[in-house]
């Protein structure tokens, strides 16, 4: 029985008994104390920012369009739809956007859940960070990975983008990410919105599920739509039409400008406790684990550049990893899904500032 799972069998005893309710663990620290992936069918359970992820599955660490940062964390699980998705935009983004390959950060944790820090979402499998740093022609070790600069491109004296550091083909790596059927939400810097909103030029349909959000300066967020198999995966509501650049002057007059003295300081939201999670997270962590490492297929790609390694070695001297074929190009302009997120009200301000 794993850690994970030890912790919500007491929980469970705990809540059974009286006036012990105070004492019961945060969701946080039973979801992160989880190391495998559940035996389970996949399913994203509840919401994006309060569920959990069955039978999820680990994004390979190496592959031939991207490499996967923060291996410390251990949050690069997600639903197989994600994975899937995430390896076809690494090749459609080195196409479409001449990158070189991309660099994945937090997806979730093996069950998914809340972490102890970093996201209030990524708690179903079907939230990806990546980063604004193109991934290099050779493989990274895992120090590397967890402590390599990630330069913001946002100016952070005027809170606009950065024209030293903000290059054309982010734009284009961005718009490839949103013009995906299946993908629902992106969320950057409001900086980064404005800097799109500028040189989209005619086509501008993508950029109405590119939201803005505080952080997001150094790193864009994809958020997927719920997948089928997943009747508990609770989606989120329509956003308004158009394209959202005429909303973003309350971002740079109000929420970015530091807090008045006389403000209210930020106060830290309460933990989650697993009773407020969807019923069905307390029989994920008492699922058993996934039989071995539970790593998509990758992709198949062209080689990354002539100087780099093989890149379909998973250099941890195994066998090269089975490729999958490539998938068929997709469609230019794709149609955006119907389903969409609340966070932002359709483009109004998000309900806290969060710290620092």
């Amino acid at each position: 029985m794993s850690v994970g799972r030890a912790a919500a069998l007491g929980l469970t005893l705990a809540l059974a008994l009286p006036g012990v309710a105070a004492a019961q663990p945060a969701a946080k620290d039973l979801f992160s104390a989880e190391r495998a992936p559940s035996a389970a069918p996949p399913q994203s359970i509840g919401f994006y920012s309060k569920g959990c992820l069955a039978g999820g599955m680990a994004m390979p660490k190496d592959g031939p369009t991207w490499q996967v940062m923060k291996p410390s964390r251990d949050r690069a699980y997600a639903h197989p739809a994600l994975i899937k998705l995430l390896q076809r935009l690494s090749v459609d983004a080195r196409r479409e956007a001449n990158w070189r390959g991309l660099l994945f950060g937090d997806m979730a944790q093996p069950r998914g859940g809340p972490m102890k820090d970093g996201h209030a979402s990524h708690q179903i499998g079907l939230d990806a960070d990546i980063y604004l740093t193109e991934m290099p022609n050779r493989r990274l070790t895992d120090d590397e990975r967890d402590h390599m600069p990630l330069p913001s491109v946002i100016d952070k004296r005027t809170r606009h983008i950065d024209l030293k550091r903000w290059r054309p083909e982010m734009m284009k790596l961005i718009r490839t990410a949103a013009t995906e059927p299946e993908v629902e939400r992106i969320f950057v810097h409001p900086g980064i919105k404005e800097q799109l909103c500028k040189t989209a030029g005619r086509d501008r349909a993508w950029l109405n599920k590119v939201r803005p959000m505080y952080g997001h300066d150094y790193h864009f967020h994809v958020r997927m739509v719920c997948q089928p198999g997943s009747p508990n995966c609770q989606p989120q509501e329509p956003t308004v039409k158009g394209d959202g650049c005429d909303k973003l002057d309350w971002w740079f007059d109000v929420a970015l400008q530091p807090p008045k003295p006389s403000a209210k300081p930020y106060k830290k939201p309460p933990p989650i406790f697993l009773s407020a999670l969807p019923r069905a997270c307390a029989a994920v962590l008492k699922q058993p684990d996934a039989a071995g490492a539970r790593a998509a297929a990758p992709v198949r790609a062209a080689p990354v550049a002539a100087e780099a390694p093989a890149m379909a070695d998973d250099f941890d001297g195994n066998a090269p990893m089975a490729l999958a074929p490539e998938p068929a190009p997709r469609a230019s302009a794709a149609p955006i899904p119907p389903a969409a997120v609340p966070d932002d009200g359709g483009f109004a301000m998000p309900r806290m500032r969060p710290a620092g």
